[in-house]
């Protein structure tokens, strides 16, 4: 299956900038997902906001953002003002410093996503960037609007391709145990048998290491269930529509309703 791009912009370091597109390293799409349905009725179950107090549906435009300063007392925060404090979404990763590679612990390491140049234009200086990265042996560190969120991110080279990494923020990281007490004794025969069953223990990695088994089971049981229900009849099908062969109508409709969307104002 082929990847879908997710993101496109630029990659820029001081002068030299390339075209290019974010693909996430990662999937979830083979993982098992259900809908809450109503027992009843087999219809789904949908979720909205209600008010905890008269439990009644509020809609989106009386929905506001509150930080609690008290019991039942909030400062209130419009869209605009939070997205106002926030980098500017100028679809641009621009490197503005480097550290050396392997000095950032994997605890700040967020998601990956591949980056690759975009088109055949872009490619020499795409190329240039990740040898540079490759010859000092460092990291590129940047900023980057990603998931609606402002993100420090950090680029590393890999094979012919980049390597973009989401960091988590300082305030998500928690400090090292501490309390561990580090004086204390080992017994050396008891260390050279662990030794002897870590090596023995020891193969290359596969991806099998880390199948989800819970995955497995569930499609199993999925399967078994979908093989005892009897098939639904076929819905059916409506009355084709007789063609007026007004292609060019179509067409004139289509543009108009891409430039009534395009002269509407962001939400």
């Amino acid at each position: 299956m082929a990847r879908q791009t997710f993101w496109k912009g630029y990659l820029k370091l001081s002068l030299v900038t390339a075209a290019v597109s974010l693909t996430p390293a990662t999937t979830e799409s083979n993982k098992v997902r259900f809908h809450v349905l109503n027992r009843q009725t087999k219809h789904r179950v949908e979720s909205r906001y209600v008010d905890s107090v008269t439990h009644k549906p509020v809609a989106e435009r009386d929905q506001v953002k509150g930080y609690p300063r008290g019991e039942d007392d909030y400062v209130l925060l419009e869209d605009e003002e939070i997205e106002e404090v926030g980098l500017e979404s100028t679809r641009t990763i621009e490197i503005d410093s480097f550290v050396p590679r392997g000095s950032i612990d994997w605890i700040w390491y967020d998601k990956p996503h591949f980056l690759a140049p975009e088109d055949k234009v872009g490619v020499e200086a795409f190329c240039v960037i990740r040898e540079a990265m490759k010859a000092n042996d460092v990291v590129g560190i940047a900023r980057l609007v990603l998931y609606r969120r402002e993100r420090a991110v950090l680029l590393e080279p890999l094979g012919k391709g980049i390597v973009l990494w989401t960091l988590r923020y300082g305030d998500e990281v928690r400090d090292p145990i501490a309390e561990l007490d580090d004086k204390a004794e080992i017994d050396s025969k008891l260390l050279t048998l662990m030794t002897q069953l870590v090596k023995e223990e020891t193969k290359d990695w596969s991806p099998t290491m880390v199948q989800d088994p819970i995955q497995k089971r569930l499609k199993s049981m999925i399967r078994g269930k979908q093989k005892s229900l009897k098939k639904a009849a076929p819905a059916e099908k409506p009355a084709p529509v007789k063609s007026t062969g007004n292609v060019i109508n179509i067409m004139d409709a289509l543009k108009k309703s891409l430039a009534a969307e395009g002269g509407r104002k962001p939400r």
